[in-house]
């Protein structure tokens, strides 16, 4: 099958079709809103789209809880509906890619209704069932990431099922054929349908260890994790036998044969695992996933030396992969905040999305990036996230980087004409898209700058990389292609800093728009709170 590998640098935009625009009144964003806006998308100059589940479901999760993997949900709109955002995504250049979630369903899947009916009906074996101990306790120690043990009892079984996130999510056996083929079918009805690509939730989730081993006690001192804290019991385990079994890269690879059946597609895995750039680089590869990200830069360290060696082992790693950086998405504090604190503002908004778009590989850019926005403040009484309601206080889930966004400064920011799912900030709707509009200096069209500029420029886009040694708080590496060698440093203080160029590095300035722009002088880089320099080198 013939393909242009569009997906190789790209910059794609993540939609979370909940949160970015109501059509019907309801308070929660739908399919049409999403078509309604993607002239909007187009502006940014991105090139594709993902856009989270849409998929019917009773939304346990907010849609990663499947109950049908073939149905829209009513709340989103219909099949119809999606074909329009397909259609007007197409006619303006811009791929679209949808979340498949394949290692678990909701409870009121259908497949799960008749796995537990029984242990002798057809589907018996569809999920992952096992006997209680002799004392009634679980068959293992294994962990929900969500709290608690990833084992629900089910009395018409008598047996526990897995789960590991929500009770409600329970976890498929892969280890059955048919199920194998079944979640394909799934997936060809989409490529079927036309979509361009798909990003994989816990695509390192499907298979568990057979013999339901139990995982070992992890070190106190060395609970930490992706996606999870410290005071979450999942942080007390290595998990070694529920998730990231071998079996699943032949899987991976009967996915991929399906996918090389299509024209022009690409598959972006999430991977999290205890060693998530290893499995990244084992995921990725011509006869796997085309591209691969993990959560190793949505953490709370922003020093130079981490996100060197993070992409330094990456690339030491992957060595036919091809990697896609993010630094913010649904799931994680927004990256302003994260890393910005209170204090941060538009230079080092802008420069975030320079640096992501900078490094070697395909950038997922989570809606909002682009004004700037900081994680919203949401209220005890006003959470719908599970996840933050059970570790509340030290952990207030996800519904700070969910809140609608703002299209306007108004009451409900023109995302809805009703009341709207989560409480829209008033620091974001001085953020919002009209206000940045009318505002030449802003965020917004300071990345729409930076954003074209990137797309022109090919070493960008497809170039290697190379670190280059600089003190903290400076960032400094080289991208090579086809000849031509582009410097990239960045500060990331919001101090001024000087930094001097290595010797005999010769350096022809560029003017690259939207960033903070540092100059040079003598060998000497001078560069602003926030500020970036890009040049030619030899």
């Amino acid at each position: 099958m013939t393909t242009n590998n569009w997906w190789r640098g790209a910059v794609i935009y993540q939609v979370y079709p909940r949160s970015f625009q109501d059509t019907d009144g309801d308070g929660v964003g739908d399919l049409r809103g999403i078509g309604e806006r993607m002239d909007y998308i187009a502006s940014l100059g991105v090139d594709a789209i993902w856009i989270a589940p849409f998929f019917k479901s009773p939304m346990a999760d907010f849609g990663y809880d499947i109950g049908d993997y073939r149905a829209v949900d009513p709340m989103f709109g219909t099949l119809a509906d999606f074909d329009r955002v397909l259609d007007a995504a197409h006619r303006r250049g811009l791929k679209v890619m949808i979340d498949q979630v394949l290692s678990h369903t909701s409870t009121e899947h259908a497949w799960f209704a008749e796995s537990r009916a029984s242990r002798d009906n057809p589907k018996a074996d569809w999920y992952v069932w096992a006997d209680p101990k002799p004392d009634g306790s679980p068959p293992n120690n294994w962990l929900s990431i969500f709290g608690g043990v990833a084992w629900q009892w089910e009395p018409r079984r008598k047996q526990y099922f897995l789960h590991n996130f929500l009770a409600s999510q329970p976890d498929l056996n892969f280890h059955n054929a048919d199920v194998r083929v079944a979640s394909l079918d799934n997936v060809r009805f989409w490529l079927d349908r036309g979509v361009d690509g798909l990003r994989l939730d816990a695509i390192n989730f499907c298979f568990h260890d057979a013999r339901l081993r139990d995982n070992p006690a992890k070190p106190e001192a060395l609970r930490n994790g992706r996606g999870f804290s410290p005071d979450n019991p999942y942080a007390f385990q290595y998990h070694y036998h529920n998730n990231t079994q071998p079996e699943n890269l032949a899987f991976l690879e009967e996915l991929r044969a399906l996918l090389d059946r299509y024209p022009d597609v690409a598959a972006l895995g999430e991977i999290s695992s205890e060693d998530s750039l290893a499995t990244m680089a084992e995921y990725v590869s011509d006869h796997r996933l085309h591209m691969g990200y993990s959560f190793e830069l949505l953490t709370d360290d922003f020093s130079a030396a981490y996100i060197r060696g993070t992409v330094e082992r990456l690339e030491q790693q992957m060595t036919q992969g091809w990697p896609c950086w993010a630094i913010s998405n649904h799931d994680v504090q927004r990256a302003v905040t994260r890393w910005g604190g209170d204090a941060a503002g538009d230079g080092f908004a802008e420069q975030l999305v320079a640096l992501v778009s900078s490094l070697r590989g395909s950038v997922c850019l989570y809606q909002g990036e682009e004004l700037g926005l900081e994680e919203g403040e949401v209220a005890f009484e006003d959470l719908r996230d599970p996840y933050g309601i059970a570790f509340w206080p030290s952990f207030k889930g996800r519904d700070g980087c969910r809140t609608p966004m703002p299209w306007e400064d108004s009451q409900a920011a023109g995302f809805t004409t009703g009341t709207p799912w989560l409480p829209i900030p008033e620091s974001h709707r001085i953020r919002s898209v009209a206000l940045q509009e009318a505002d030449p200096r802003s965020t917004l069209h300071a990345v729409r700058a930076f954003l074209r500029w990137r797309a022109a420029q090919p070493v960008l886009v497809h170039g290697a990389i190379r670190f280059l040694d600089a003190p903290e708080p400076v960032l400094a590496f080289v991208r090579v292609h086809e000849g031509r060698s582009l410097l990239a440093v960045f500060n990331l203080s919001a101090a001024t800093v000087d930094w001097t160029l290595p010797d005999a590095m010769r350096v022809q300035p560029i003017a690259v728009p939207g960033v903070q722009a540092g100059r040079q002088d003598d060998g000497t880089l001078h560069l602003p709170a926030h500020g970036v320099f890009f040049a030619t080198c030899d």
